[in-house]
């Protein structure tokens, strides 16, 4: 099927260049951080996740993004502290490396989620 625009019975159309460049190239779930042994158990275009140490992961995806610029939104589930926060370590075309740190090193999360919004190569 090939179309330019997408129409609704009653809301109207939208291009569908609006719907490719909004919608998410890959996203992914990931439990099990706090316990030490991080797995994704659900994703799109995510194949795997590469344990870099504590807190440290490095998803890669399915299908490449065209540069590494891309937007990559990070959440993880609160530590035992406030200051605790998702990091992005880095930013290449079929990965990126992210994190769950502190004010003074990195610590594990019960659970990491990221979304990953660009253009495919």
């Amino acid at each position: 099927i090939k179309a330019d625009t997408l129409e609704h019975s009653t809301a109207g159309s939208l291009d569908t260049q609006y719907v490719v460049q909004g919608s998410a190239k890959a996203w992914m779930h990931m439990p099990n951080g706090g316990a030490g042994t991080i797995s994704i158990s659900d994703s799109l275009n995510t194949s795997s996740i590469a344990d870099g140490g504590t807190g440290i992961y490095t998803p890669s995806w399915t299908n490449s993004m065209s540069n590494a610029t891309y937007e990559a939104s990070l959440a993880t589930q609160r530590g035992a502290s406030f200051a605790d926060h998702p990091t992005l370590n880095s930013m290449a075309t079929g990965s990126m490396q992210m994190a769950q740190s502190n004010a003074s090193a990195y610590v594990n999360s019960a659970m990491y989620v990221a979304s990953i919004h660009g253009d495919l190569a």
